[in-house]
């Protein structure tokens, strides 16, 4: 039997799971969590710890039919600027929470489309982040930056605000595959703004391309693999196509009967993934590719490599705190999350309080769990001696959690004294051997595609 034939049987291509950003999954957070929990975990922070913050800005001048983030759209500035004196008024209020000392070890701009901000109001909401928490020493500042959404003057407030890692969404180069989904954005225009920033001395770049659209063939995707790999960016991430119309209403506007086969979607995955291999870069985790010497690449080698709501990221941070309408914070002690209404969420604030809608406290067992499924994502292997030692948890009874695991799966893993581990020709089925180590109810919320 070859490799898909097996795949094939232990159900891939039809399986819908969760991309474990986070365990126990969003659909598990419950109002039970609220702002006194969020005031309490901030101030348990310890004095001078390093922390991460997300900035969330909901706002796209046009919005992509293919996304199925919390964003909306405006053609005017003045509800992007009365949303930024909301983020004002949010950090204000951490300010007056956090513990003295902390300092920023990451900070990511993320929506949304945070670049439609102008030069003033980025330097505005820049100067207060810093106000309630500085860089730290070797932070980074990264920023989510749609190319048809910038200029000399944004990139200039930008890299004076300490900028040092850019990211750009592409999804694909193929005019036609751009004008079905809604993102309208030649390569020219792509190139242009990295070359805008790197004439600021930004040579960090990240990069986000998607497998799975509408139209899309082999041969279409090999070519705008290679006309993004004439970029140079340090890391990509390549991302499947989550075709999920039920919630993200605007993707009825995508044609579903040009969308790829679950079979299709592992070879566009395949034609992608090859030629980042051959052009140098490192497969990192299931999706992302970096350069030798990248941050991702040097903590996979070394072991540190960890998973939150970004994706793939080499943070050593036990705190991110995020702040704006819907986003997610992650403590030693559980998750918060804002209230997702732009609306309620600016009223909540308003008033002179945070706006934790809901979240999660975790159980004893939900870290175990977490550290197992976390492991599977990013190193394809449970090392056996790190989480007897660092979880209650016996070999013997870590052994009857991997048994079950092995009689579905088959070769597709191997289980020794050392641990459990996924081979190479197992990995396509990465997230549905992880969704064996999860104990909640996966039928709350529909999933992606497992491929």
């Amino acid at each position: 039997m070859n490799t898909e034939s097996q795949l094939t049987r232990l159900g891939l291509f039809d399986a819908r799971v969760p991309r474990y950003t986070s365990y126990p999954t969003a659909p598990h957070f419950s109002a039970s969590i609220g702002e006194s929990d969020f005031v309490r975990w901030i101030q348990e922070i310890q004095p001078g710890a390093r922390v991460s913050l997300y900035i969330h800005v909901p706002f796209c001048r046009r919005l992509c039919w293919f996304c199925a983030c919390r964003t909306q759209g405006t053609r005017t500035d003045s509800p992007v600027r009365a949303y930024l004196q909301t983020l004002k008024s949010e950090l204000a209020l951490l300010r007056q929470t956090l513990p003295k000392g902390v300092t920023l070890s990451r900070l990511h701009w993320g929506g949304g489309t945070p670049t439609l901000l102008s030069a003033d109001m980025m330097r505005e909401l820049s100067d207060t982040i810093f106000q309630t928490v500085p860089l730290g020493e070797n932070a980074e500042f990264s920023v989510e930056i749609d190319p048809n959404e910038i200029d000399a003057d944004r990139l200039d407030a930008l890299a004076g605000a300490g900028m040092n890692r850019a990211s750009i969404g592409i999804q694909d180069f193929d005019p036609e595959i751009q004008a079905v989904i809604g993102r309208i954005q030649s390569y020219d225009t792509t190139r242009d703004a990295v070359d805008m920033i790197r004439a600021r001395g930004i040579a960090s770049l990240n990069a986000d391309i998607l497998y799975g659209l509408p139209h899309q063939s082999k041969e279409r995707v090999a070519e705008s693999v290679q006309k993004l790999l004439s970029l140079s960016p340090d890391r990509v991430a390549l991302y499947g196509y989550a075709h999920v119309p039920w919630m993200a209403k605007r993707q009825q506007m995508l044609p579903s009967e040009a969308l790829p086969t679950p079979e299709e979607r592992l070879h566009l995955f395949e034609t992608a993934r090859r030629l980042f291999l051959w052009d140098h870069y490192h497969e990192i985790g299931i999706d992302h590719f970096a350069r030798p010497g990248d941050g991702l690449e040097v903590a996979q080698r070394a072991g540190r490599l960890r998973r939150n709501f970004q994706g793939y990221t080499d943070d050593t941070a036990e705190v991110l705190i995020g702040l704006g309408a819907s986003s997610i914070s992650r403590f030693p002690q559980g998750y918060a999350q804002n209230l997702s209404s732009t609306s309620e969420y600016t009223g909540r604030v308003r008033e002179g309080r945070f706006a934790t809608g809901r979240g999660h406290a975790f159980s004893t067992d939900d870290r175990l769990r977490a550290r197992l499924i976390e492991a599977l994502m990013c190193d394809f292997r449970i090392d056996t001696a790190e989480i007897t030692r660092d979880y209650d948890i016996t070999p013997q009874a870590l052994n009857e959690m991997f048994k079950p695991v092995a009689a579905t799966f088959g070769d597709m893993v191997q289980i020794t004294p050392q641990g459990l581990a996924i081979p190479q020709q197992g990995r396509p089925l990465t997230r549905m051997i992880a969704r064996a180590f999860d104990a909640y109810d996966l039928s709350k919320a529909g999933h992606s595609p497992a491929i």
